[in-house]
């Protein structure tokens, strides 16, 4: 009962997050208080994130990042990712005078990256591949869900209130999150956890291979903005973590018979 309450846990988040927007929206459009717009674009940026996180810590093995930990990357990567990502690419635009997506899709890779790093330093006896990417997954989902509450309140303000184009950003990349910031993060991360718990050249090829494509991915995604793009784009990112995690999970398994060498 406890591994399948792990494992569907994320229905639960869902259908509870659902059920709360829903009921913050009713109580909006009925009685047309503002006050409800911060709690329904906090509520509508965090589901998605949310869920695919809670998620993906159930198909991780035996919940083995503890949620202090989860919380601490979900809010400092999504703080320091925001931030540092703003910045960097401020000053490249302001230097470059045109902000190629590559280099979009570089920085915030980049800076997404601060939290799990930071993290593995501070958490170093648990650094395990399946344990980087739950880790990665929760930074990718503080950005996404601060990214999307910009966007949301940036479709409020230049639509002149109108609570369609907010619902419609909150729809459109809540449904996306998943395929993008925390698919590309998670897989990056697990990498890094993999590389300091074996370090090999191999793994050192593994790491920058995943980065690398976790960039041209962003930056793909940015490109070629059309539904077909986004779609390829997101069926090989969702693709690539969840086969990711079965391996992880496959090699945790291993791990666990195995048990600590004996002694000669």
């Amino acid at each position: 009962m406890a591994k399948f309450g792990r494992r569907w846990a994320w229905v639960a988040v869902l259908v509870l997050g659902v059920a709360l927007y829903m009921l913050v929206l009713a109580t909006l459009v009925d009685t047309r208080n503002i006050n409800f717009i911060p709690a329904l674009i906090m509520l509508g940026s965090s589901i998605a994130p949310a869920t695919f996180l809670t998620f993906a810590q159930g198909r991780s093995g035996h919940w083995q990042v503890p949620g202090s930990v989860i919380a601490a990357a979900a809010f400092f990567g999504g703080i320091i990712g925001v931030v540092a990502a703003g910045w960097l690419e401020y000053d490249t635009l302001r230097s470059l005078g045109v902000l190629p997506m590559l280099f979009v899709g570089l920085i915030e890779e980049t800076a997404k990256l601060v939290a799990p790093v930071l993290i593995l330093l501070f958490w170093w006896r648990h650094r395990s591949a399946s344990n980087g990417l739950v880790i990665g997954v929760a930074s990718g989902a503080g950005f996404a869900a601060l990214e999307t509450m910009g966007y949301a309140f940036t479709a409020l303000v230049q639509s002149q209130g109108n609570l369609g184009d907010v619902e419609q950003t909150l729809l459109v990349r809540g449904l996306t999150a998943p395929a993008a910031h925390l698919s590309w993060t998670g897989l990056t991360a697990g990498a890094l956890f993999a590389l300091a718990a074996a370090p090999s050249a191999r793994r050192v090829i593994v790491f920058g291979a995943t980065f690398v494509a976790a960039v041209a991915l962003h930056a793909c995604w940015d490109t070629f903005a059309s539904q077909i793009a986004y779609v390829v784009v997101g069926l090989v990112s969702l693709g690539w973590v969840l086969l990711q995690m079965h391996l992880y999970r496959r090699a945790d398994s291993r791990a666990r018979i195995a048990g600590p060498p004996m002694a000669g």
